[in-house]
Order: C-alpha cells, then structure tokens, then sequence
C-alpha cells in the first residue's frame, strides 16, 4: 500500500452514521448498511410512536334515562310500605354488557356487543326503575331498614332475560322476563302472598345496539307498570 492512500474499512467498522468532518462534500458516494439503518429505523420508531398514541375506541354506555324528573304528587290513601331487595341475575346477566342472541342462527348463544355497555349491571338499573315507579304511590324500603322492613310486605325480583333477539339481521325486539315474588314477613316468618312472571317484549327501531337499549329500556318500563297494578290487590 502506497503512502497517502486511503485505508479500506473492514466489514466490522462503525457505520456511516453522520456525515464526515469536512462537511456533505465528503461523505462516501455509496451509502453502506449502516448508513440506511440510521435513516430508516427512526422513521419505522416514529410510525410506531404514532400508533401507540392512537385513543383506544371506547364503548358507549347506556342507562335509562334520567328516570322521574318530578317528585310524585302524594296519594290521598297511601299504600302500605313495601321492602324491595336487591334483583337477582343469572351469571350471564351479572355484568354490564348489552346483550343480543341471533335467533335465526342460533337461539341459545347470548353475544355481547363490543362498543356498548350499560352503566351498571341491568339487575341494578331493573331495580332503580321499580323503585321509582312503586314510590309513586308507597313507601318503598331497603331490607336493612330495620323494623319497617322486617314487618310489612316485601317483593323479590328474579331477572332471567333481558336481550335483544333478531329472528332476522334487519329485525328484532328487546325481550325481558322477570319472576316477583310477595310474601309478608311476621313474626312466624314468611307467608307467600303471590307470584307473577312477567314478560315484555318492545320492537327495536333499529337494528342495532342503539335499537336493542331503547327497545330493552322500554321493556323495562312497562314491566315496572305491570308490576305496580298487580300489587294493587295486595294492601
């Protein structure tokens, strides 16, 4: 090798990361390995930044609805009290998702939606709904409410449905399906005063979870009522 000739660089050298000393005028005419992972790999880093500060997608949440917006007008032969418990729920109803079952593919499989969700589980929701429309006319009372609630009447809830069925991808109908249970506590303990299954179905406007909680929210509703006028022989 001649003296003042350049020395070639080995394959183990650092790579051309920055342009030399003297400026861009100096920088190798052939761009090495090393060279394009330098430029390349912060722009893949920067696309992938920007991925992982992308919002996740949030479901929406349902309730329904602000409920009695105006306080009762008090009836002139109130009713007798009435203790209500907490509403009982299968396994598959004791969550918040909005649910649906495809009847026309398969009847028996509930399916979640993925961007909807109720506000709190639709036990809760069933209860504050009753307690609204049954504090209309009486007083209604928690189970530990002492001994206003241990002497008196009390109802017990059982949800056992409440989705919305499509017997066609374009149509459907919110179902509930409740079981309440009366009996009056006294000292001997509980006598069973009766038992009602109610069952409510409302037409979805659309075809959707949007359409399946208004139609559900309706259902819910009307089996408040029903439930109320069938009390209304028991005082």
């Amino acid at each position: 090798m001649t003296a003042g000739a350049a020395k070639p660089r080995g394959p183990l050298a650092p790579p051309d990361c920055q342009p030399a000393s003297g400026g861009f005028a100096e920088a190798p005419r052939r761009w090495s390995n090393g060279a394009w992972a330098c430029l390349v790999l912060p722009a893949i880093l920067a696309l992938g930044g920007c991925a992982a500060f992308e919002k996740p997608i949030r479901p929406t949440v349902y309730d329904f609805g602000p409920g009695v917006q105006a306080a009762p007008i008090p009836a002139t032969a109130q009713l007798p009290p009435l203790t209500l418990g907490e509403v009982e729920a299968s396994g598959a109803l004791d969550n918040t998702a909005v649910l649906y079952r495809l009847v026309y593919a398969n009847a028996q499989q509930l399916l979640p939606y993925a961007q909807a969700r109720w506000s709190m589980p639709p036990a809760q929701l069933l209860r504050q709904r009753l307690r609204e429309s049954l504090a209309q006319q009486r007083s209604v009372l928690n189970p530990g409410d002492g001994n206003l609630a241990s002497a008196g009447m009390a109802l017990r809830v059982e949800l056992e449905e409440f989705s919305q069925l499509f017997d066609a991808a374009d149509r459907s109908v919110g179902l509930l399906r409740l079981r309440v249970t009366l009996v009056q506590n006294g000292v001997g303990g509980e006598r069973l005063l009766g038992q009602r299954l109610v069952v409510v179905r409302r037409v979805a406007p659309t075809a959707d979870a949007a359409g399946g909680v208004r139609a559900l929210t309706d259902a819910a509703a009307a089996a408040a009522e029903e439930v109320e006028s069938w009390l209304m022989q028991f005082r």
